[in-house]
């Protein structure tokens, strides 16, 4: 089974290389999506490649959908092709993970409205204004919805998210 997780400029390292090899160790297949294949960097400078452009994926190829943080999602949120990839995960109600700034890209996207979810502080406001019900907590399951605050909860979202894909599937 294969799982995308996103990826553009300035993402956050931690958030990438933590659940890209928590869903290896599980078996699972991941899957780097950007707007483009190409090399991006990360806010440390280390560079990842994206294996595939997100145009050149189809959700029902998918088992699941991983979203770092970082500045990236800034930029993610920009692509329309990673917000039509977004929302179809979560129309096929597939597992969907957002950790720190990804929130942006679940806003953008359209799927946040109504459901309970976390993320970042600083952008706590965003997310609420966009129809979040937001709360300060490691980890927040709505649905398919998993999300996280930062770096400091990397471990009980990697296990929750992957959790959920090989309980789907």
């Amino acid at each position: 089974m294969k799982v995308g997780i996103l990826i553009e400029e300035i993402f956050d390292e931690r958030e990438f290389i933590y659940p890209y090899y928590r869903v290896q160790e599980s078996g699972l297949e991941p899957v780097v999506i950007g707007p483009e294949s190409r090399a991006y960097k990360a806010k440390s400078g280390w560079m990842a490649r994206a294996d595939v452009a997100a145009h050149e994926v189809k959700a029902t190829e998918l088992a699941g959908l991983v979203i770092p943080g970082g500045y990236a999602p800034d930029r993610l949120r920009r692509s329309a092709d990673v917000l039509e990839l977004v929302r179809a995960i979560d129309e096929a109600g597939k597992p969907l993970a957002a950790i720190c700034h990804a929130g942006w890209v679940l806003i953008s996207a359209g799927v946040i409205k109504g459901r309970r979810l976390t993320g970042y502080h600083s952008i706590r406001d965003d997310l609420v204004n966009a129809g979040a019900d937001y709360v300060d907590e490691p980890l927040v399951i709505s649905g398919n919805l998993i999300t996280s605050r930062g770096p400091a909860d990397l471990p009980v979202w990697a296990r929750a998210f992957v959790e959920a894909v090989t309980k789907s599937s």
